[in-house]
């Protein structure tokens, strides 16, 4: 089977011995659009948000359940990093190799600088399956929550739980 994303996410899940469950579906650029397909797919599906600080010299990725919904202004009070905005198309290629639409915590196997400082919801160590996109939306990987705090630990790239609602 041939699988749509890119082949380094395969390779790094079978490095790091990381089994997974492979969806295709049609381009899914939001997660109100990806819900369709992920009615009967068993996992807790995330929302995976790229944000820079005002100056631009640090960029981080957020990770929360896809239905949950943040105000920036809020999410700056939880961050406590200063003012924050989305990252633009530029810098999420520049930092991640990705598109909008496609972000995902398997773009930081691109972030050679280990640049991207990584929130994660505390809510998502509850899951015992977590799915992502494989750096592009018209696929979604299933992975234990196991396997992917492995995978975290191999990027190098630095992340933390925080209570995000």
């Amino acid at each position: 089977m041939k699988f749509r994303g890119q082949p380094q996410v395969y390779e790094i899940l079978n490095q790091l011995d990381i089994p997974f469950d492979y969806y295709e579906h049609p381009p899914v650029p939001t997660v109100k659009e990806a819900q369709l397909y992920w009615k009967d797919i068993e996992a807790v599906h995330c929302k995976n948000l790229f944000f820079r600080n005002h100056k631009g010299n640090k960029h981080f990725l957020v990770l929360l359940e896809f239905y949950q919904s943040l105000a920036i202004k809020e999410l700056e009070a939880i961050l406590k990093q200063g003012k924050i905005t989305f990252a633009s198309d530029e810098r999420m290629m520049k930092h991640l190799s990705l598109t909008p639409g496609s972000v995902s915590p398997f773009g930081l196997l691109n972030d050679k600088a280990n640049h991207v400082h990584v929130f994660i919801d505390e809510n998502l160590q509850k899951a015992q399956k977590i799915s992502f996109h494989p750096n592009i939306n018209t696929a979604s990987l299933v992975i234990p929550y196991e396997g992917f705090l492995r995978y975290m630990d191999w990027t190098v790239n630095t992340y933390e739980f925080l209570r995000l609602y």
